[in-house]
């Protein structure tokens, strides 16, 4: 601050004491005295009179603007909007002690209570993007204001908050049940309370605005947790009162058309909602713990799926790989993964693809994530008997082109799958395995025998989705040859390569923003199928696989690390074990 003063020299000195002195907000006595203070601490005139309480906070912020020719602000009773939060996080508003006000267009306008923190300005400037107008306003304004965010965030009720601001939601699909059979008055009477509604649809329109993938809502012994689930990871943020924790899960279950008076066994369902311009379906997984209870509410947005599989954003090996499968006229392709790894996604843009007047196509699904115009499709209802199995049956029978099943879960299933795939059938099908290559031995293990899938499979694709790097802050950095060794990946694997680390920023998660797909693609040769035919384990299938071109789900992760995209950690958390 020293070096600061010295730089603005005695013209500023002497104009700030003019300005105090013409407004009588101290006496030339106590002024002279304090000046000499000041200078042996080495602090800027204005700031040892406020430190020192010399000096009425609102007087020197009425001065310096004086001085600087720049507009005043209270903040007495102002409150942070949450759009401004999401651009300035709390953490660096304590931080720098400024305060975001509003934004038009390119400008944001702060709040500081010391108008010559040009650190804090640059900083601001750096993380936003955005141009940056200074106002000041008074350092115990300030802190108020910062005192009641502190407050908020510990009270866990930042919702009512969130209520205030716009974001109706429009129920479209929404059930009912038969309330005089259930004489539950009082419930359904909290359950469609105002406050209730705008609280459930402000945590649906949050989820829209984050793009969280599910939301989790948690019943804790003191608490509700609110989590939503953003590019794979689960955020917190603060929760409905543990008060109006029946009447939340009560609104949900009537929106999905479930029983409100069951709370002893899990239930399913969907709803369907219009909100932020865009029409969304969620489906509802309730689930009796020990404290109530828990929501899981996956939202299905039809506007974010590919519209084709060269739009999922693949490296060329894959995308070339699996145009070629979905272009032979029979066969069956398989998609593995874990739950969440995207193979739903993955095999809809292949449906978009595949999707032509000329062709029929059927799908059989548990559930029917997305509907799809043009494409008749078939939902698997267990308790009736409408089982994978015999769904497929039927849509044999129904003169198909092209058939999705939606996973092949049991023997009776892969039978019917691969007789299809035989008969002049293209397949597509999910299945759950580690890698691509070990497809072929779960098959074999369910009973199929390895000449009908010698001659049936296409490909056997494996996939995972990484956490994609946010441009605006990834800094370039160095490896950890330990961890290059950890992991047996070679040390000169990113020679001449700049890779790059994870920082975060108002814009991303903790340093990513949005997630893509890496594939490990088994292409059926004529030397694999021999390969098949022979009883081959899966590691054996693997090395032969990699011997004809095959990239493995590491492989491909470290090249999209090389190109920028994510960081190492990202990809060894997807395919550390592969």
């Amino acid at each position: 601050m020293a070096e600061t003063a010295g730089r603005l020299g005695v013209t500023y000195a002497d104009r700030i004491k003019e300005i105090l002195l013409r407004r009588g907000a101290i006496s030339r006595e106590a002024l002279a005295e304090a000046e000499q203070d000041a200078n042996k601490s080495g602090l800027r005139l204005e700031k040892f009179l406020s430190e020192k309480h010399q000096v009425a906070p609102q007087e020197m912020t009425l001065a310096l603007c004086e001085y600087l020719q720049m507009p005043p602000l209270s903040l007495a009773h102002f409150t942070v909007s949450r759009m401004l939060l999401d651009l300035v996080p709390e953490e660096t508003i304590q931080r720098r002690r400024v305060v975001p006000v509003a934004r038009v267009g390119r400008s944001l306008t702060v709040a500081l209570g010391d108008p010559f923190d040009l650190m804090a300005i640059d900083e601001l400037s750096a993380s936003t993007g955005l141009k940056i107008v200074p106002v000041v306003a008074p350092e115990p304004d300030i802190q108020n204001v910062i005192d009641r965010l502190t407050a908020e965030g510990s009270d866990g009720l930042d919702l009512e908050e969130l209520m205030k601001e716009e974001g109706d939601v429009q129920v479209l699909d929404e059930g009912r049940e038969n309330r005089e059979e259930q004489s539950l008055d009082e419930m359904l009477e909290s359950a469609e309370g105002a406050p209730v509604i705008r609280m459930v649809n402000m945590i649906l329109v949050e989820a829209l605005r984050t793009g969280a993938s599910d939301i989790h809502i948690e019943p804790m012994e003191k608490k509700v947790r609110l989590r939503y689930r953003v590019d794979g990871s689960l955020v917190e943020k603060p929760g409905p009162p543990k008060s109006l924790q029946n009447a939340v899960l009560s609104r949900i279950k009537i929106m999905s058309d479930l029983n409100i008076a069951e709370r002893r066994v899990p239930q399913d369902g969907r709803f369907n909602i219009k909100a932020l311009g865009k029409e969304v379906d969620l489906r509802v997984s309730i689930l009796p713990t020990v404290y109530g209870e828990k929501v899981v509410m996956r939202t299905l947005d039809k506007s974010s799926l590919a519209p084709s599989l060269s739009a999922l954003g693949l490296d060329p090996v894959s995308e070339r790989s699996m145009q070629y499968g979905i272009r032979q006229p029979h066969g069956i392709i398989l998609v593995t993964g874990p739950t969440g790894s995207g193979k739903t996604t993955t095999l809809y843009s292949c449906l978009q693809d595949l999707n032509k007047e000329d062709v029929n196509i059927i799908t059989c699904e548990d559930p029917v994530e997305y509907q799809l115009a043009g494409i008749n499709q078939v939902q698997v209802y267990s308790k009736v008997g409408l089982t994978f199995a015999n769904a497929l049956r039927s849509i044999l029978r129904q003169d198909p082109d092209i058939v999705l099943v939606g996973e092949i879960r049991d023997a009776e299933t892969a039978q019917i799958a691969l007789r299809a795939a035989l008969t002049g059938h293209l397949v597509l099908s999910t299945l759950h395995t580690n890698d691509a290559p070990g497809a072929v031995t779960r098959l074999i293990d369910m009973g199929v025998e390895p000449f009908m899938l010698g001659s049936s499979l296409i490909l056997a694709q494996a996939q995972r989705l990484y956490r994609k790097l946010c441009s605006a802050c990834k800094r370039p950095t160095e490896i950890d040859k330990e961890v290059l060794a950890v992991n047996h990946i070679d040390e000169n694997e990113f020679e001449g390569k700049t890779v790059y680390k994870a920082v975060g920023c108002p814009r991303c998660n903790n340093g990513y923003k949005g997630r893509g797909a890496i594939m490990e693609v088994f292409l059926i040769n004529d030397i694999i199928r021999q390969g098949i035919l022979k009883g081959m384990n899966t590691s054996e299938l693997r090395n032969l696989g990699e011997e004809n071109g095959m990239i493995t789900l590491k492989q491909a992760g470290l090249e999209r690390v090389k190109e920028g995209e994510t960081t190492l950690e990202a990809v060894l958390e997807v395919t550390g074990g592969e």
